[in-house]
């Protein structure tokens, strides 16, 4: 039992958060959270969870992911009513996507000041209510909503809100809370004191039939994007591919590192190419792995996927050839799997070892070629992608902890970034911008001895709430690095004009509209506005250089923002994925 009878409604949520693990509280509220406040300040209750102010919704709920990606505890976030929920909604549909746990909690009024009691405010009445509050009005953008209609069910739907949010698949839950039940006194206890349950396993018959499978395969390729969430399951997927002899393909929306990146069994980031002779494909934690989705690259395969949500009910067409689907969680299944492989695999088996050495003498070489391409480009100017992701690479401490959001730039960070740790790189590649930076700052607020460097585009920048971030990263003392990959546009909005016009107005005349940012600011200026460090770098040989006096900066406590200026948008193609 969690007592909660005659407590406050504020009181009796932290309690219950306390209780159900949330150590740490993301927030950015109005003014109906007074309740909460109080209750934060009461002295002596133990497993109270820390509170952070982030100034703006997005930045609260991109804290809350980036603590939850790099830790995988459960935190809670705290936002203003309607309003506030609608600016979160962008980045709670991230997480839903991304199956990133959080419990959101906004205000509302349901007695606008009729009520008797504290006076709750006119601007319920006026500026703030919509019909069915905010639950109604993000519950497609999150895995539950809910709105609290009755005092004693408070307690209870906090805990199952963190429970919901934490059951497989997981993923963001809301929870509209009245500021009247806030205040009031609750009439009930939880009745059980337990916390969030384990996830499942894959079932154990589909496992044997994914092991019988990869065993009995000729050529067998593993695709991962997130399967390596945790440290445990990156170095499982190693074991399984070792034991398999198999290439290990990453796509370029991966968000982990689910195998190092220097192994010898890991073949790049070309789906398409590294399956096309495949005759199995295990998808282990995949959402998009080609396109279409219908054809599948390796005529005759066997596909099977592994997944806690593997058909993807959020998404409204999922089209992807499926022989074997199983539902369940990552780290367990694949140490299951593996144990039901070393059954039917012996080691040393001569065709394996002979294939896994091709593979490692083709990833090596290919590995090889990017750094040549990159190191050939030492002295152009304007500055290549390929040349600034090499560099910045080859400064990072080893305990570097890194947050991608250059959306173009992503694949030339994958290729060169090859030196991270696994558990120590995140990006979000759901469709929408500005989360990088609060993602940094949850990632610092995990983990507060380790440097965070956040590589973001300037078109990126521009969607982050860039003040709010920076503010709260001096407020709680999370100074992080960002570099920006800064080539004045947005590439994505030129490289379909002549994808799909390849002889147009637009190709003939050069205008492509929607393009630039211009005039460019020097946004290392920015940084300055709260005693952080910047940089502008325009030449190649400064951009070590540069990296590491930004490292040196957020290792004395202050944040840095190195502005990278590359090829302009005008005189760059987007490449492919080779």
């Amino acid at each position: 039992m969690i007592q909660t009878k005659g407590l406050t409604g504020a009181q009796s949520m932290l309690r219950v958060l306390g209780k159900m693990g949330v150590e740490k509280i993301f927030a950015s509220p109005g003014s109906e959270w007074s309740p909460l406040w109080e209750a934060l300040a009461e002295p002596g209750v133990e497993g109270m969870p820390q509170y952070y102010s982030t100034r703006h919704e997005e930045i609260a709920v991109g804290m809350a992911s980036g603590y939850a990606k790099s830790t995988g505890k459960l935190p809670a976030v705290v936002i203003h009513t309607t309003v506030g929920a609608l600016h979160a909604t962008m980045a709670m549909r991230a997480a839903l996507h991304e199956q990133v746990p959080m419990v959101v909690f906004a205000g509302e009024s349901i007695g606008f000041g009729e009520d008797e009691g504290p006076d709750v405010g006119g601007q319920w009445q006026g500026h703030l209510g919509d019909m069915g509050g905010p639950a109604k009005l993000v519950d497609h953008t999150v895995k539950w909503s809910f709105g609290v209609n009755t005092k004693s069910i408070v307690p209870s739907t906090v805990q199952r809100a963190c429970r919901i949010a934490m059951a497989g698949p997981r993923g963001p839950v809301f929870v509209s809370m009245p500021m009247e039940y806030m205040f009031d006194t609750m009439s009930k206890d939880v009745p059980s004191d337990l916390g969030n349950s384990p996830l499942a396993t894959a079932d154990s018959k589909g496992i044997e039939d994914l092991a019988n499978l990869l065993a009995g395969a000729a050529n067998p390729v593993i695709v991962a994007e997130d399967a390596g969430k945790t440290i445990k399951s990156v170095n499982l997927l190693v074991e399984i591919a070792e034991l398999l002899g198999c290439s290990v393909v990453e796509s370029r929306s991966t968000g982990v590192i689910n195998i190092p990146r220097t192994h010898p069994l890991h073949s790049g980031y070309d789906v398409t190419g590294s399956v096309k002779d495949a005759d199995v494909i295990f998808l282990c934690a995949v959402i998009a792995p080609w396109h279409p989705a219908s054809i599948t690259p390796a005529k005759g395969a066997k596909v099977a996927m592994l997944d806690e949500n593997p058909l993807r009910v959020e998404i409204p067409y999922y089209g992807y050839q499926s022989d074997l689907c199983l539902t369940g969680e990552i780290e367990s299944s694949l140490e299951h799997l593996l144990a039901a492989l070393k059954k039917k695999v012996s080691k040393g088996d001569a065709a394996r070892t002979r294939r896994a050495e091709e593979l490692k003498v083709a990833n090596d070489a290919r590995r090889k070629k990017w750094r040549d391409e990159a190191i050939a480009l030492a002295n152009t100017k304007p500055m290549d992608q390929r040349w600034v992701a090499h560099e910045i690479s080859q400064v990072l401490p080893k305990d570097a902890m890194v947050v991608e959001e250059t959306i173009t730039h992503r694949l030339a960070v994958h290729r060169y970034f090859d030196n991270l740790q696994p558990g120590s790189f995140f990006n979000g590649c759901i469709g929408g911008l500005g989360t990088g930076l609060a993602t940094a700052l949850g990632v610092k607020a995990a983990n507060p001895k380790r440097p965070v460097i956040c590589l973001i585009g300037d078109g990126s920048f521009n969607y982050d709430p860039a003040p709010a971030a920076f503010g709260a990263a001096q407020e709680h003392n999370l100074p992080f690095l960002t570099i920006m990959f800064n080539n004045q546009g947005y590439l994505s909005q030129k490289s379909g004009i002549p994808k799909y016009y390849p002889s147009g107005w637009a190709v003939k005349s050069g205008n492509f509209s929607g393009l630039h940012i211009t005039p460019c600011p020097d946004y290392s200026l920015m940084i300055k506005a709260w005693d952080g460090y910047g940089e502008r770098v325009e030449e190649p040989s400064e951009v070590r250089k540069a990296v590491e006096r930004g490292l040196r900066a957020i290792a004395s406590g202050q944040s840095a923002l190195i502005d990278i200026r590359l090829r302009t948008v005008e005189n760059t193609v987007e490449r492919g994925e080779g």
